[in-house]
């Protein structure tokens, strides 16, 4: 995912994609780091893990094709760490994380996981492995470090032990950008979905207790009936909202000016109805820690109704799956304090 690695900006460093796949993501490093005019086998090492020797094997013929040598291994994630990604102390050993890992997982089982130094906050009670894997994200960062990676929409507003989890990524300071994406951007992910990026550094900065929200469902080039992607101009107008509101430099060199004017961003950082908002910690506080853009955003003004049937029926389906999850771990709690209760001898 392009978008992914312009906000993380792996300029120099280690990367590490613990479900790497064949490689995506390392190259499209490659990639950014040639086009701002330096050597990548010189700038980047990359590290990752992956389940499947064979798609170990593609990943290592497509670091071949791009010039790129890396430390790939075959581990299951959840249960090893081949990279140490963690030192004793508990900072990570890379400069950058991105992935895109399985979205709700069952079956990981937790009771191998206690007192892994990757999972800084707990397991969550629910039986998915979507906090696990955001955990591994942010515990494997250097004090410095950046992650960004793709994650189920139900993430940002799930409940229960979660929830707790997600408050205390964001009193940490950590969680810097969240972007809304589409449905029909990933070949194995049809859904929506959402982009979570990390930067450790950022709690000692003015954005401290700031997260940015981006809503980008509305913005793609349709490539067939069933796959979407964005031009290399919108991608640049999304990082680049991103770099404004770092206050960092823009850059242009895509096409990405006119959309800059036409959103009302050419002179600088602004929240845009719609698109983007800076949120404080207290606002996600009084929305219960939630990390989804449109609690946040708000709506557009629109001439017409524009609603796409598949895309609102798939949102539906993805509420569906927060609420039966909710419900799962309601029923799980109500249950142990049945159970305590009748522990109590009269």
């Amino acid at each position: 995912m392009k978008l992914i690695v312009e906000i993380i900006e792996p300029y120099q460093g280690r990367i590490f994609d613990p479900a790497c796949g064949s490689g995506g993501m390392f190259v499209h490093s490659a990639n950014f780091v040639e086009r701002h005019h330096k050597t990548a086998m010189d700038e980047i090492s990359v590290f990752g893990t992956e389940k499947d020797q064979t798609t170990v094997n593609l990943n290592k013929m497509n670091l071949a094709v791009h010039g790129l040598s890396g430390d790939v291994r075959v581990s299951n994630t959840y249960y090893e760490d081949p990279h140490h990604s963690v030192y004793k102390n508990g900072d990570g050993f890379f400069d950058f994380v991105m992935a895109n890992p399985p979205f709700n997982v069952s079956g990981v089982d937790k009771e191998r996981l206690e007192g892994d130094p990757r999972f800084p906050y707990g397991m969550p009670r629910t039986d998915n492995a979507n906090y696990l894997w955001i955990q591994l994200f942010y515990a494997a960062l250097k004090p410095t470090g950046r992650a960004g990676f793709v994650m189920a929409n139900s993430a940002g507003d799930a409940r229960g032990s979660e929830q707790v989890i997600r408050q205390k990524l964001i009193e940490s300071g950590a969680v810097d950008v969240i972007v809304s994406v589409g449905p029909n951007f990933f070949y194995t992910v049809t859904l929506p979905c959402t982009l979570w990026f990390f930067d450790r550094a950022k709690a000692e900065t003015e954005r401290g207790d700031k997260v940015l929200f981006v809503d980008a469902r509305h913005l793609y080039r349709q490539i067939d009936r069933a796959h979407r992607d964005w031009l290399p101009e919108q991608v640049e107008f999304l990082a680049n909202i991103v770099r404004l509101y770092r206050g960092e430099a823009v850059e242009l060199d895509q096409g990405s000016e006119s959309l800059l004017a036409e959103k009302g961003l050419a002179e600088g950082y602004a929240d845009i109805p719609g698109l983007c908002k800076v949120a404080t910690r207290e606002e996600m506080e009084a929305q219960g820690w939630s990390l989804n853009p449109g609690r946040y955003v708000g709506a557009a003004a629109r001439e017409t109704e524009d609603v796409d049937f598949t895309e609102r029926l798939e949102e539906l389906a993805e509420e569906l799956e927060v609420l039966n999850s909710e419900a799962r771990e309601l029923e799980a709690s109500i249950s142990r304090n049945i159970a305590s209760v009748l522990e109590v001898p009269a």
